[in-house]
């Protein structure tokens, strides 16, 4: 099976946009596509390691792509999260996968957590 990257467009907390390359072929999700192109300061997303048990991976789906439908686990982490548009989706629940070529989204707001 050959590897495949998709583009995605991601513009950070600071309005800054980036164009990466995410690989459909290691298992990995938006978060953690965030994380290791180090879009975000470190400790600030994917606290939870992925579980959708926080919303630090929080971000805004600017493109019309397909995307898996929300579990229960992301849809009441939401419910709780600061900053939530009708376009929110946790980063961590969104493999990446061949569908996503040209997939726009923008980091959340940092939540202050107290």
């Amino acid at each position: 099976m050959e590897e495949v990257d998709v583009t995605i467009k991601i513009t950070d907390r600071e309005g800054v946009l980036h164009e990466v390359q995410a690989p459909t072929d290691m298992g990995m999700n938006l978060m953690e596509v965030i994380r290791s192109f180090e879009l975000a300061p470190e400790g600030t997303i994917g606290i939870c390691g992925g579980m959708a048990m926080c919303a630090s991976c929080q971000c805004y789906i600017k493109s019309e792509h397909e995307l898996p439908e929300m579990g229960m686990d992301e849809d009441m982490m939401l419910a709780e999260a600061f900053y939530v548009e009708d376009n929110s989706r946790l980063g961590c629940q969104i493999p990446i996968t061949s569908e996503l070529e040209g997939l726009e989204i923008e980091i959340a707001p940092e939540s202050e957590v107290e």
